[in-house]
């Protein structure tokens, strides 16, 4: 079984594009990543890394990776429940402030650790 990586980091997208299925734009929003996993999984894929993963909140980050299963299935409804959960809180938090326009320095941070978040669940499968 494989996996398809949805991102909007460009660290992610360069250290996986040649072993991994790869959904990548750097001008998506954080927003079009839970999105585009969403309509995935309505497809049949599944949810292999949280949608919320770290603690860093949803408006605070630029950059979100999440990983899905390359398999189609039957829809994984505990995948939609988890991807529309996040939905919403993202939702509650970009009401309350939208994200900082960050210094390079910390954004290439955020990407670090974006990408740290999700590199096992890549390379496992």
């Amino acid at each position: 079984m494989g996996n398809i990586v949805v991102t909007n980091n460009p660290l992610t997208f360069e250290k996986f594009e040649k072993t991994a299925k790869t959904i990548y734009d750097a001008n998506f929003s954080h927003l079009d990543i839970l999105i585009i996993v969403r309509d995935k999984i309505h497809q049949g894929h599944e949810l292999l890394t949280h949608p919320l993963s770290g603690s860093i909140k949803p408006n605070e980050t630029p950059y979100k990776s999440i990983v899905i299963s390359e398999t189609v299935k039957d829809m994984h409804f505990e995948s939609l429940m988890i991807i529309e959960s996040s939905i919403s809180s993202y939702n509650k938090f970009w009401q309350n402030k939208t994200t900082p326009i960050w210094a390079e320095k910390l954004k290439l941070d955020f990407q670090l650790i974006d990408f740290d978040l999700i590199e096992d669940s890549v390379l496992r499968c």
